[in-house]
This record gives structure tokens, C-alpha cells and sequence, in this order.
């Protein structure tokens, strides 16, 4: 009898024992790839941060309500914004003063540069976004809308950003402009296609700032409306601190070296049409590019130099 109890017993420990399985040898995992240092962030609300090791140095506007795309801000080497929103004495007036922007003046007959004739440039679709490491970039295709809500313009940009060192960085902006089924003409204006409107206090007026142009060239009086291969900006955005923006225009534009429309009072814009207008036929798109080289201190015309050849070597 007790050696029943005794079987009976056992068996129930056996059974009340925790079951092991065994556990397979943990299979080698890949190595995480690396992080790109510059990286485009998409946020909500129609915008794109363009962050340098998690630091915003640009960021892309393209929501719903806005008269036309545009990038602000643009940080400079260091850690300040280069550019502002609207003339620093007339805001309301200049509110299509934009940061960085791009838009013209008078398309077939229409005004797309001010933000009151109900002509705008919106956006339409989100193409990629591309981080390459030291280069990241986010392609968008617009549509130039009249008041009336014809579309004129099927235009496609791509934004892109790389890293330069020491802080700098430089901006290309490619646009392909093609007409929607008729062909449409860019008219004579000095105002558009790319604009610029500088901080306050790099201005000439306001900051004592100084225009330079690849000519020789300097301040408004010399540099207005005057062909370049690009117009430089330069002022204090902190007290001993120097930077600025250089306005690149592309050889292969097909009005280069173009006429610049600057002023002391912190504003510069590339002119594509100022000395002729110009067609867009349909299925032949209008190729452009410009670069933005953003610059610590006034740099010597020569390191400029040097920095638009190497953005016209760019595939």
C-alpha cells in the first residue's frame, strides 16, 4: 500500500514539474546601417524639415491655403535664421516676400507674384523624399492655378540640400516648367523667377550689410538689375558674427548670366525674363536651376567663385 502511495506521489511531482523547451541559439542579426547625417523629416501640416544631426538648418512649406511654396527658415553657420518673412517696414505690403521663393510676375498676362490677384502655385503631390548622407533632397510637382482656376503651369521641383562643412551648406533648386495644353508665355519683368528677401539686419540699409556681385560689383546703386553669375549678400546677424547667402545662377539657364533685382534694403532675386519674354509649349518643358551657397563671414569673392564653379560641375 505504501509503495502505491509512495509510485503515486512521485508520479504527481513529475507532472507538477515547469516544462523546458529548449531555446534555439539567437540567429546573427545584420548590423544597423547608417544614419544619414543630413536627413529630410516630413512634418504635418504640408511641411519638410531638412535637419543636419537632428538640427532643422531649412525647412519646406507646401500646405493647403498658401499663395505658393516657399522655404524658411534657412539657418546659418551659427544657428541663426539668414533670411525673414515680408519687408522688414512694409509686411503687408511685401507679404509675398516669401524667405525663399519662386514665382514670376506676369504669366501670360497673369500676376503671380503678389498675394492678392487669386493666382496661385499649389502643390500636388509629394514625389520622394531622398537622404544620401551628406545630401538629402524632396521632389514636388505644382500646378500654376489662375484666379479663374485654369491651370497654366505643370511644374516639377526638386529641393535639395547638401552639406558643405564648417557649418555651410549649399541649396540647388531645379525646376521643370511645362504648359498644360497651350502655349504659355513668361512676359518681360524684372520680378521673378527666384527670390530672396534677407534678415533685417543684413540688409545694407538696416544692418550695414554689403551686395557683391561676380562682376565687381557692389551695393544697389551698382548691382541693380545687372547681369552675374551671382550676387552675394553679406551682414551681421549677431553682434561679431558675419554671414550670408549667395545667389547662384546656372550656366545652362538659358538667359545666364542673368540680371539680378537687388536692393540695400535686403531683398535679391534672379530675373529670367528682364531683356526677353519667354514661350512654354507644351510637352517642351522649361529646365532652370539656382543655388543658394549659405556662408559664414564675408567670404572672399575668390572662395565664391570657387563654390559656383563647383555647383555648375553638379550632375
Amino acid at each position: 500500500m505504501f509503495a502505491r502511495l509512495f509510485c503515486l506521489l512521485a508520479a504527481m511531482l513529475i507532472l507538477c514539474q515547469p516544462q523546458f523547451t529548449a531555446v534555439a541559439a539567437p540567429r546573427d542579426l545584420p548590423e544597423p546601417k547608417p544614419v544619414p547625417r543630413l536627413q529630410v523629416i516630413p512634418l504635418p501640416y504640408g511641411q519638410a524639415s531638412f535637419q543636419r544631426d537632428g538640427v532643422e538648418i531649412m525647412r519646406y512649406h507646401f500646405g493647403a491655403g498658401l499663395e505658393r511654396p516657399f522655404l524658411y527658415p534657412i539657418i546659418g553657420p551659427s544657428g541663426r535664421g539668414l533670411t525673414q518673412m515680408g519687408h522688414p517696414h512694409d509686411p503687408q505690403g511685401h507679404s509675398h516676400h516669401n524667405s525663399v521663393w519662386i514665382t514670376h510676375h506676369n504669366v501670360a498676362g497673369n500676376n503671380f507674384w503678389v498675394d492678392t490677384s487669386g493666382n496661385t502655385i499649389r502643390h500636388q503631390r509629394l514625389v520622394k523624399y531622398d537622404d544620401q548622407g551628406e545630401t538629402s533632397s524632396i521632389t514636388t510637382e505644382n500646378a500654376w492655378v489662375t484666379a479663374a482656376g485654369a491651370i497654366l503651369l505643370n511644374e516639377t521641383r526638386r529641393t535639395t540640400v547638401t552639406l558643405l562643412g564648417d557649418g555651410e551648406w549649399l541649396l540647388v533648386i531645379d525646376l521643370a516648367l511645362n504648359a498644360a495644353d497651350r502655349t504659355v508665355t513668361l512676359n518681360k519683368t524684372p520680378f521673378g523667377i527666384v527670390g530672396v528677401r534677407m534678415a533685417k539686419t543684413i540688409g545694407v540699409r538696416d544692418g550695414g550689410g554689403r551686395i557683391r556681385n561676380s562682376e565687381g560689383a557692389v551695393n544697389e546703386k551698382e548691382v541693380f538689375r545687372k547681369p552675374a553669375r551671382w550676387v552675394d549678400y553679406s551682414g551681421a546677424i549677431a553682434d561679431g558674427v558675419l554671414e550670408g547667402v549667395t545667389l547662384f545662377d546656372h550656366p545652362k539657364n538659358p538667359n545666364h548670366p542673368s540680371h539680378f533685382h537687388v536692393r540695400d534694403d535686403g531683398w535679391m532675386g534672379a530675373s529670367l525674363t528682364y531683356t526677353d519674354p519667354r514661350d512654354i509649349a507644351p510637352g517642351k518643358p522649361l529646365h532652370l536651376r539656382y543655388g543658394l551657397y549659405v556662408h559664414a563671414d564675408r567670404k572672399p569673392v575668390a572662395d565664391i567663385e570657387t563654390q559656383w564653379k563647383r555647383f555648375c560641375k553638379r550632375p
